[in-house]
């Protein structure tokens, strides 16, 4: 681990636990009932952050050239969604990656696009959320991801300069969010955005596991992009 890093930045969404699969598999059925194909290059562009920049929603009534009632649609996805995910472990090389931070002397956060509800019950279910100092989520800063103010909230409550977080994303918004705040970048693409091209990050992992290289100085350690 670089001696100038003092913090370990985790994204929750696709990369803590394997939410986005779900998502987009459910997604993909309401684009179906429709006709319609929904591609993961087309679906990635609302990862990492909210259909402010993206929305499926519109681009499905553009594909369709209708008004559709999305109240009974939306139940019928999160329903869904929700029994996919239930009992969802956290993602391979997740848990060990959080403990190696924390021994190291790192400091801890999350950093989410999502809700607070969302984030840090996830991160009570999968037993982690007292191993963190701080989440910080959407309504905790003006703009969410690609834009840089939620990392650069957490760096403001953690006292710490913007360069000596590390942040650990899954989604090219995440990336260009946190590069945008001056901070290194990992990027560990899951199945939804393994389609992506993530050269803007410092590095690409295969997975968590390959994480702990960064954080105990071990040889396995990422290669650089």
């Amino acid at each position: 681990m670089q001696s100038s890093l003092r913090a370990l930045l985790f994204d929750f969404d696709g990369l803590m636990v394997d939410t986005e699969w779900p998502i987009y598999q459910a997604w993909c059925q309401t684009f179906r009932d429709y006709g319609q194909p929904l591609s993961l290059e087309t679906f990635n562009q609302c990862i990492g952050t909210n259909f402010d920049t993206w929305s499926p929603k519109t681009h499905l009534e553009e594909l369709t050239g209708t008004r559709i009632d999305w109240d009974p649609l939306d139940c019928a996805r999160q329903s869904s969604i929700d029994k996919n995910l239930e009992g969802a472990p956290a993602m391979p090389g997740i848990p060990e990656s959080v403990h190696a931070g924390r021994k190291s002397g790192l400091k801890l956060g999350v950093v989410s696009s999502s809700s607070h509800r969302w984030v840090d019950g996830w991160l009570q279910r999968i037993g982690l959320l007292d191993q963190f100092d701080l989440t910080v989520c959407r309504d905790d800063a003006p703009r969410i991801k690609p834009a840089p103010d939620l990392y650069l909230e957490a760096a403001r409550q953690l006292e710490l300069n913007p360069g000596s977080c590390l942040v650990v994303e899954d989604s090219v918004n995440g990336i260009k969010a946190a590069k945008a705040a001056g901070m290194p970048t990992v990027a560990i693409p899951n199945r939804v955005t393994a389609c992506c091209d993530f050269s803007l990050a410092d590095h690409v992992l295969g997975s968590a596991r390959d994480l702990m290289g960064l954080i105990t100085g071990s040889p396995r350690a990422p290669s650089d992009q």
